[in-house]
């Protein structure tokens, strides 16, 4: 593959082109495609090389006239896509990543390995679920079986398609608990889901006890992956075992199909403990800071 990578503003973007290569990529993931980037980043250019045989999303944003990579909410990963990522072409498109981005702060791929790029490593948990449900289910850890031994006693029932509004109150009232609720990016999520509904690529789900909703969870779907993307849980739900239920539920439903449920993190100890009480593996991926800031303000991003 040459490496002819250029620069391209979004609107000259062949969207067509754009989408066929994350499709197809062997690190394909949901959150590459054009439409994702449209709803989810305040603004998105790119590099790609050749006829788009590999891509690499530039989301960013402006501050004091400084323009600067993130990473857009409900993104777990970008980097770069396609079919033969080699760690040198990783370091390639990092290295063509235009000058005039001054600050970096963003997460590429489990597909990305820089050869001379110094990245920090972060965790994702995914669980493979090419295995009956029985054989998948053994591998809970004792603690989860009691929490879905629970749930049964408690009679609670899944309920598939449930209004995402539902999740996204729940969702939202757990952000605010920890300082992160954003309108913007709620708003921005709910567009998402409903041009991935309309593409049949996102489904609801949610724990009832009665009337009473205890768990919930909008998962997206593509590249044979289940993306757990956005919970909301009602407190009362935890006395029950209600987000247990939940994914053991979606376990059951999808075990055999060679589907793989991808957790979406985390580095937070206690919740890449939960997601390993499933039995789910880590898929390490790399995390890139580059400070390019004016000496005078490289101290406000250290």
């Amino acid at each position: 593959m040459a490496k002819d990578i250029r620069y391209i503003p979004q609107q000259d973007i062949d969207t067509y082109k754009w989408d066929q290569c994350i499709e197809k990529a062997t690190n394909g993931l949901i959150y590459g495609y054009s439409f994702y980037l449209d709803q989810m980043a305040v603004h998105w250019d790119a590099l790609v090389i050749n006829d788009y045989e590999a891509v690499m999303p530039l989301t960013w944003n402006s501050r004091w006239g400084i323009k600067y990579l993130y990473q857009p909410f409900i993104t777990a990963q970008l980097g770069i896509y396609g079919q033969s990522v080699t760690p040198a072409l990783t370091d390639d498109f990092i290295k063509s990543i235009p000058p005039s981005f001054r600050y970096i702060d963003i997460l590429l791929n489990a597909g990305n390995h820089p050869l001379s790029t110094a990245v920090s490593r972060r965790s994702n948990y995914i669980l493979p679920l090419n295995r009956p449900y029985d054989t998948i289910a053994d591998q809970y850890n004792e603690n989860l079986k009691r929490n879905i031994k629970k749930s049964e006693q408690a009679g609670l029932t899944l309920k598939t398609n449930i209004d995402v509004e539902l999740v996204i109150r729940l969702a939202a009232a757990q952000m605010r608990e920890h300082g992160h609720e954003s309108a913007d990016n709620i708003n921005r999520f709910r567009n998402l889901f409903t041009v991935l509904q309309e593409k049949n690529m996102a489904r609801t789900y949610g724990i009832f006890q009665g009337e009473q909703l205890g768990a919930s969870a909008v998962f997206f779907l593509s590249h044979q992956r289940l993306y757990y993307i956005l919970v909301g849980n009602h407190p009362s739900g935890r006395e029950m075992g209600a987000s247990h239920a939940l994914i053991d539920t979606l376990i059951r439903e999808q075990a055999g199909t060679g589907q793989i449920l991808d957790f979406e993190g985390s580095d937070i100890p206690g919740l890449a403990a939960y997601y390993r009480a499933f039995g789910a593996v880590e898929e390490p991926y790399p995390a890139l800071k580059i400070n390019r800031l004016p000496f005078f303000l490289k101290w406000l991003k250290k």
